[in-house]
């Protein structure tokens, strides 16, 4: 009998086994800063995701996108600002000219002072 393989990539692949290869080699900080989902960033958990993930086409297709740049080469676990597959506007990764960004703090008794997110010297200076 013949190999035929099959035109589709992800053929055989099930979304659980691609959101779990790219979070054992990527972690959760580094998919939430390449697909900009909130099951990646508040309370990550495999089973939120797939929730997330089954009833939400657009969000599935960024995650599957990673997943075949990370299975052909095109993108490593060092994680580079944009995935080369996907397409991004020329300023990616580029502050907007004449864009400020603030540098608010949280209030002294905030909920956002013991965020994990933020950073010790942060949450000091608050």
């Amino acid at each position: 009998m013949t190999d035929i393989k099959p035109k589709d990539p992800l053929h055989g692949v099930t979304l659980e086994k691609l959101l779990t290869e790219l979070v054992e080699n990527f972690g959760w900080l580094a998919l939430a800063g390449q697909v900009n989902i909130n099951c990646f960033k508040s309370d990550p958990s495999i089973k939120s995701s797939l929730k997330f993930l089954r009833r939400t086409p657009w969000a599935r297709k960024e995650v599957e996108t990673l997943y075949l740049d990370f299975v052909e080469g095109l993108l490593k676990p060092d994680m580079s600002p944009v995935s080369k597959r996907r397409t991004a506007p020329a300023s990616a990764g580029k502050p907007a000219a004449g864009k400020k960004v603030s540098s608010a703090k949280p209030a002294a008794d905030s909920p956002w002072n013991n965020h994990p997110l933020l950073k010790k010297d942060d949450a000091d200076k608050a």
